[in-house]
């Protein structure tokens, strides 16, 4: 059997391998709490995206293999390319920073194997499998929602951010998604104190669309958020990335619980530390990303060490624990790292009318190990 320690698990065994079966039977064998996450059942689809996966072509530094085997770019590089696609939509929307952040890490690989929002069969896949209809783990659902009546399949839409054109979708369905059972299923619980409950419920439309994406330009941002390719290219080939994970202003403990991770047996030598925190949006209470941004580099600055990395990551929270550790296991995964670090309490939230925890403190460990 193999040993994790409480506060480290290797993606080595919880993910890599895991890809490699591409089943989410391995997830059966969790010890779902209450308010946590139930048995995984083996999906059966043989198609997990709304298109063809385009990858990257080219060797990739870091030794670890991106989630689904291949790390997905759907950037385009000309200015021709940019203009003719651009030209081809025929509607705008401007997209909430939740989608933005949904839309980068799509286009820029950090949920490989995805190439679009997930259209209806993989998003029920994934609430009711954990796993993509081939049966490739994928923690929680990657959706484009509306109000709008008039969007349909088949539409070609630019999206942007304020004046500045972000990617174009072309939507291949549309669906009235069963928003109990996607937070039961992924969240543990459909309460509305739940944060994510609460944002499934009061934030997103009405309706769901999958649809394919095509990367123009990145988002411009008050903190640096570089693409898993250009985070690969900075990380040695033959040594162990642990990554950590955070969505709050970084303190003592955190420090010492990364920076010690790398004398675990688990992890080999001379093997260094990805500090990638969220900065996008999360529950109501928490500090803005800018400001967590900025707690980070001034460690940074106060700390410098070789085997100590910074980068910054454009995610959208859902406060999920479990499967939302997954989740992040599986970006990191993509981002080149090798281990992740599952802290106490992780992706945890408290019941806004009670303050109860819906998670455990160790419910992440339990579930991945």
């Amino acid at each position: 059997k193999l040993h994790i320690p409480r506060y480290l698990t290797t993606m080595k065994f919880s993910l890599a391998v895991l890809s490699v079966a591409a089943t989410a039977s391995a997830f059966t064998a969790f010890n779902a709490p209450s308010r946590s996450i139930g048995a995984s059942r083996v999906a059966t689809s043989g198609v997990f995206a709304p298109v063809a996966v385009r990858n990257v072509e080219t060797q990739l530094a870091a030794k670890q293999t991106p989630h689904g085997g291949s790390l997905v770019d759907l950037i385009l590089k000309s200015d021709e390319e940019k203009e003719a696609a651009v030209a081809a939509c025929t509607k705008e929307l401007q997209l909430s920073p939740r989608q933005l952040c949904d839309v980068e890490l799509i286009m820029n690989g950090g949920f490989s194997p995805l190439t679009g929002f997930m259209d209806q069969s993989t998003y029920e896949s994934v609430v009711e499998n954990v796993a993509l209809p081939d049966g490739l783990i994928f923690g929680l659902p990657v959706v484009f929602d509306t109000d709008d009546e008039d969007l349909q399949p088949g539409d070609k839409v630019l999206l942007k951010d304020g004046d500045r054109n972000i990617a174009t979708i072309e939507f291949t369905d549309k669906f009235l998604p069963n928003k109990a059972v996607e937070c039961k299923q992924c969240y543990g619980t459909s309460e509305i104190e739940h944060p994510g409950s609460l944002m499934v419920a009061t934030e997103r439309g009405k309706y769901y669309m999958g649809g394919k994406i095509t990367g123009l330009d990145l988002p411009v941002r008050d903190f640096p958020c570089k693409t898993p390719a250009e985070v690969r290219e900075t990380l040695p080939d033959d040594v162990d990335v642990v990554a950590f994970q955070c969505r709050n202003p970084v303190h003592r403990a955190h420090y010492e619980l990364f920076t010690r991770a790398l004398d675990d047996p688990l992890v080999g030598e001379n093997g260094i530390v990805l500090v990638h925190p969220t900065c996008g949006p999360t529950q109501a209470d928490d500090i803005p990303g800018v400001v967590r941004y900025k707690t980070y580099e001034v460690l940074k600055e106060e700390t410098k060490n070789d085997r100590t990395r910074w980068e910054y990551l454009p995610y959208s929270m859902h406060m999920a624990g479990p499967r939302e550790a997954i989740q992040h296991m599986m970006i990191r995964k993509n981002f080149g790292c090798t281990h992740f670090i599952i802290g106490r309490d992780m992706a945890g939230s408290k019941s806004s009318v009670t303050g109860e925890d819906y998670y455990g403190a160790y419910d992440a460990h339990i579930s991945l190990s």
